[in-house]
């Protein structure tokens, strides 16, 4: 009888709740509106009479009224805007407040650092749960000054979500030299208009250049994708079959080394200021410090071995340096003979430009280890341009793909994700943010600027927003032999719109904006 009774009880009262009229649409849009939106006023700064970059309005009846024509069994998204609420030239203290959200900060606060990463005292209020932290800055990384030049590198101990890729920053004078060496990983360079930044992916090292000084990298295998501004570099190699290269890398252009091959770099005269580059190399735990250098192994060689393999006295290598040289001007050294230390000449012997390998029996290399791409036209988009290379169109470069872009003020790097590969990004130019999607509500908001790096895990969802009042110029650096990506525009477009509907509330004039092509930059609407 219990269970009976039960049984009816139930059964009574899911015929009420059938037979009950159903709610209005307008009385159902304002329970959401209730439960979903908030009004969010402008955030206040400490000190200043500054009003917020972007400024934050209350719920409208137009929001409503989008709510009313929707069937979500779930709370609608806040239509209110979540831009950043202050930029770098802010007078006063800022304060991580957002509308009735945070409070104002009592104790002492690194004012600087928190006038660059607004998106990160106060999130817009879509951020929820945790990523890792995806930015770093060359400027906070510890640097090796040598005779000639220097190098700071970004890895996993300072970056920890970047377990796929670290990087360097290194400095040249002219005539300085990166010495001879190798690496058990390729490695590309991309040799950029205004700076040039070498890049490494998983068993590759990206490479990125510039003249003058970049705005304020323990890997198995490695590729290098460099890139640069102004000034040259003279890049040689020899390859496993005795093969030999040398070219000479301007503004723009790249240059890529296969894992095993032995290479040098130098800073060439034309420039004052020499040149600077990035490499980026395919993993996490790389350190510059763990490169096979030619002076380094050469002085662990007892000498007798060194005479029998090169068939000579051994008095010939009475000049090899005890310890690497790493970085040095490529000028002719000397011996106290009283104290057998390496007196240095400080003169700087810059590659002529018309500098030839030895001819060697077995030819040159049969795809050249550099490529113009400077000469490339860039994609011209709706909000910028992109220039994209991969082994496509810079045959040797298998295991790196990049892409140059640009970003107007006002605009945006679409939103996108990248199928397998983690992407490595180096800011050049401008100011931007990047919110990561990272699955299962996480999502984080990050703010960049010249010489930042970001990092975004493969499948991530994310996009790239100039934020500034100048062009935002910067690099995506990849793992792979050919650039992927998926435009979320493009997805939904050549989806079935009845059911991207479905999901989004969409109307047929907003399905209208959907891109059957992919946009990539996007202006601003």
């Amino acid at each position: 009888m219990i269970s009976v009774a039960s049984c009816s009880i139930a059964l009574l009262l899911t015929s009420v709740a059938f037979a009950a009229p159903a709610p209005s649409s307008a009385a159902s849009s304002v329970v959401v509106s209730a439960t979903s939106s908030s009004t969010v006023p402008s955030v206040p700064v400490s000190g200043s009479s500054l009003s917020p970059t972007t400024s934050i309005a209350a719920a409208t009846p137009s929001s409503i009224a989008v709510a009313s024509s929707s069937t979500a069994t779930v709370p609608f998204i806040d239509l209110n805007p979540n831009g950043p609420l202050w930029d770098p030239s802010v007078s006063g203290v800022p304060q991580p407040e957002r509308g009735s959200l945070g409070a104002t900060i009592i104790g002492p606060t690194d004012v600087d650092t928190t006038k660059a990463n607004p998106d990160l005292l106060a999130p817009p209020t879509t951020d929820h749960g945790s990523v890792d932290n995806a930015k770093w800055a060359f400027s906070l990384s510890h640097n090796r000054l040598q005779t000639g030049g220097w190098a700071r590198e970004q890895n996993i101990g300072v970056m920890p979500i970047a377990t796929e890729m670290a990087s360097v920053n290194m400095r040249l004078e002219p005539g300085a030299v990166r010495e001879l060496h190798w690496h058990k990983t390729a490695e590309a360079s991309y040799f950029g208009p205004l700076l040039f930044f070498p890049l490494t992916l998983k068993r590759d090292v990206v490479g990125i250049c510039s003249q003058g000084k970049l705005p304020s990298p323990k890997n198995p295998s490695l590729q290098v994708l460099t890139a640069g501004i102004q000034g040259h570099t003279q890049v040689t190699a020899v390859d496993q079959n005795g093969r030999n290269f040398i070219g000479t890398v301007g503004p723009g252009d790249l240059w890529y080394f296969p894992a095993g091959i032995p290479h040098s770099l130098q800073a060439t005269g034309d420039d004052p200021e020499g040149s600077e580059f990035i490499l980026v190399f395919d993993s996490g735990a790389f350190s510059e410090d763990s490169t096979f250098l030619l002076t380094d192994w050469m002085s662990h060689v007892p000498v007798e071995v060194l005479a029998k393999n090169f068939q000579t006295d051994i008095s010939a290598f009475a000049r090899i340096p005890a310890e690497e040289l790493y970085i040095f001007l490529a000028g002719r050294s000397s011996i106290d003979i009283a104290t057998r230390q390496p007196v240095i000449l400080r003169t700087k012997a810059v590659p002529p430009d018309n500098q030839q390998d030895p001819i060697s029996p077995e030819g040159t290399v049969p795809n050249p280890f550099t490529f113009a791409l400077s000469k490339v036209p860039p994609m011209q988009l709706s909000g910028g341009t992109a220039k994209i290379v991969d082994s496509t169109t810079f045959t040797v470069s298998k295991a790196i793909a990049a892409a140059e872009v640009t970003i107007e003020p006002g605009a945006i790097r679409e939103l996108h994700w990248h199928p397998t590969q983690d992407e490595w990004s180096f800011f050049i130019e401008g100011r931007a943010r990047m919110t990561i999607f990272a699955s299962q509500s996480n999502a984080r908001t990050f703010d960049y600027q010249a010489g930042d790096i970001g990092y975004v895990p493969g499948t991530m969802g994310h996009y790239v927003e100039n934020i500034g009042n100048t062009t935002v110029r910067y690099l995506e650096i990849f793992h792979t032999a050919v650039f992927e990506d998926i435009s979320l525009s493009n997805w939904l477009a050549l989806t079935p719109p009845e059911l991207v509907k479905a999901h989004l509330g969409f109307d047929d004039a907003t399905m209208a904006h959907l891109a059957k092509v992919k946009p990539i930059v996007v202006g601003p609407a």
